[in-house]
């Protein structure tokens, strides 16, 4: 049987708090910039500024995910191989893929 996927999984150890700190800061400073675009939008800002502010976003984004992926191959891709679970390679694979 295939395990099942779900929103309730969990890392084994928890995250540094540091590392917790400093992602949570980035979520902060785009969902900022996600609000700034609404207003942009309210003041009927012309298109090409809010686009420089969408990208700016993407960017952030991008690279928040880089972040996590990052942290995911350093922790638990690495605990599960040492586990002796080879699957988890799959899924890392398939994770990258997702954030292209």
């Amino acid at each position: 049987m295939e395990e099942e996927k779900s929103c309730c999984r969990h890392k084994a150890k928890p995250r540094d708090p540091q590392e917790l700190r400093q992602l949570q800061n980035r979520l902060k400073r785009m969902m900022g910039q996600l609000g700034g675009i609404s207003k942009m939008l309210e003041d009927n800002r012309y298109c090409g500024d809010i686009l420089v502010q969408v990208a700016a976003v993407e960017s952030a984004l991008q690279s928040f995910g880089y972040l996590v992926l990052q942290a995911h191959l350093e922790t638990c891709v690495v605990e599960e191989i040492q586990k002796g679970n080879t699957q988890i390679v799959d899924e890392a694979l398939e994770l990258i893929k997702k954030l292209k």
